[in-house]
């Protein structure tokens, strides 16, 4: 039973290694964000691995609002990875424990690592769901820890499962001791987000350093209106429908609840040479010919979320050419959509917002959000867009 015992509590030490090690590189990711600057993920299965280029979900992950705690209070929120990284570390500790006091170790104690096991499980199966339904993908980063968490609770099993000492102390000594291990898993998980709060940096002052809109739209600029069921404040939004980051941009404002609460005008600026003269060679190919389409359509909001929901087989089209791109447009719109698009009307309509983009000078990037005449940060739109928005345009989360 002895050996039994050891090789659990070793497969919890190890179960509590990986996820601690997995839980410590989603954190300094996350932290590493703090600069304001965009950098690599580590999104590996293994642990130090080089970070890859393919790190979209994980990316995804990150900037959802399922990602981190209080994001309202403090710019990026506190990730829930430091919650793991807490948890880890105290099982480690027990696991270490185990290892010592071996046969020794009371029943009751092998039946409380059992359950507090399930607590890393428990939570790490409500996050996998929230990754599969809401966010339709699971970042690498993330799917280490949770299999840590289920391996850990395989180790709890096995633990719980051994022979030891039966005898146990009083009920008092008892409740005190298993609430005083609750007290410490509690403490352990919540010690890293209280250092990593009061460590952040304020970002308030960089809210509003991302200049200004020289002249504000006007009707000739025909723009694509996008008004919610609940507006609040009137909202700009420069966006190419085959661009990954306003795909994952405009995710994040219906995740976050707040896209129906702008009342906002699209300017559609792909970033295609086709027919953007700002771009020596396409990016993405075929979005002059989409955004026209869009144009067309007889409902922008529905069309636009079409074109995000249907962007990787949309940009695979597009580089393969009109006639494949033109094909997946039919057969959501028809022929008259098709045909409009073509049209010289809907050729200048999509140069009027190319014409209002070099008119204010913007970047040439997409997505770029406009409360007003303010231009947000770049990074103010993804990790920090709750802590942003609460400061810059309360009135949509009243």
């Amino acid at each position: 039973m002895s050996t039994r015992l050891r090789g659990f509590s070793i497969l919890a030490l190890f179960a509590s290694l990986l996820g601690l090690a997995f839980a410590v590189y989603s954190t300094l990711d996350y932290a590493d964000h703090l600069d304001r600057r965009v950098h690599d993920l580590h999104c590996s299965l293994v642990p130090g691995a080089t970070p890859t280029a393919d790190s979209e979900v994980c990316r995804a992950a990150m900037y959802s609002p399922y990602s981190a705690l209080f994001k309202d209070a403090l710019w990026g929120g506190v990730p829930i990875s430091l919650f793991a990284i807490g948890a880890f570390a105290f099982f480690a500790a027990f696991a270490v424990y185990l290892l010592v006091r071996g046969p020794r170790a009371p029943a009751y104690l092998r039946q409380l690592f059992l359950a507090l096991t399930s607590t890393p499980a428990l939570v790490s199966l409500l996050m996998l769901t929230l990754s599969v339904t809401k966010l339709g993908g699971v970042c690498k980063t993330c799917l280490g820890i949770y299999l840590s968490s289920g391996l850990l609770l395989i180790s709890g099993i096995g633990v719980a499962m051994t022979a030891g000492p039966r005898r146990a102390p009083s009920t008092l000594g008892l409740l005190v001791r298993v609430v005083g291990c609750l007290f410490l898993l509690g403490g352990a998980a919540v010690a890293p987000g209280l250092a990593y709060a009061a460590a952040a940096p304020d970002h308030t002052p960089y809210l509003k350093s991302c200049g200004t809109l020289k002249l504000a739209p006007e009707k000739q600029h025909d723009l694509l209106a996008l008004r919610g069921q609940d507006p609040r404040r009137e909202a700009l939004f420069f966006e190419d429908p085959l661009c990954p980051t306003c795909r994952a941009f405009h995710a994040r404002l219906v995740g976050e609840e707040l896209i129906e609460r702008l009342d906002a005008q699209v300017v559609l600026f792909p970033l295609d040479s086709e027919c953007n003269w700002m771009l020596a060679e396409p990016l993405h190919p075929g979005a002059c010919r989409l955004s026209r389409a869009l144009l067309c359509a007889p409902d922008a909001r529905a069309a636009l979320d079409w074109a995000f929901e249907e962007q990787e087989a949309l940009a695979a089209a597009g580089k393969q050419g009109a006639k494949a791109l033109d094909q997946l447009i039919g057969a959501r719109f028809g022929q008259s959509v098709l045909d409009c698009g073509g049209s010289k009307k809907a050729k200048a309509r999509l140069n009027a917002h190319l014409h209002f983009a070099a008119e204010n000078n913007v970047p040439v990037s997409t997505p770029q959000l406009y409360l007003g005449t303010s231009r947000v940060c770049d990074e103010d739109t993804d990790i920090g867009l709750r802590f942003t928005l609460t400061r810059l345009a309360p009135e949509l989360f009243r």
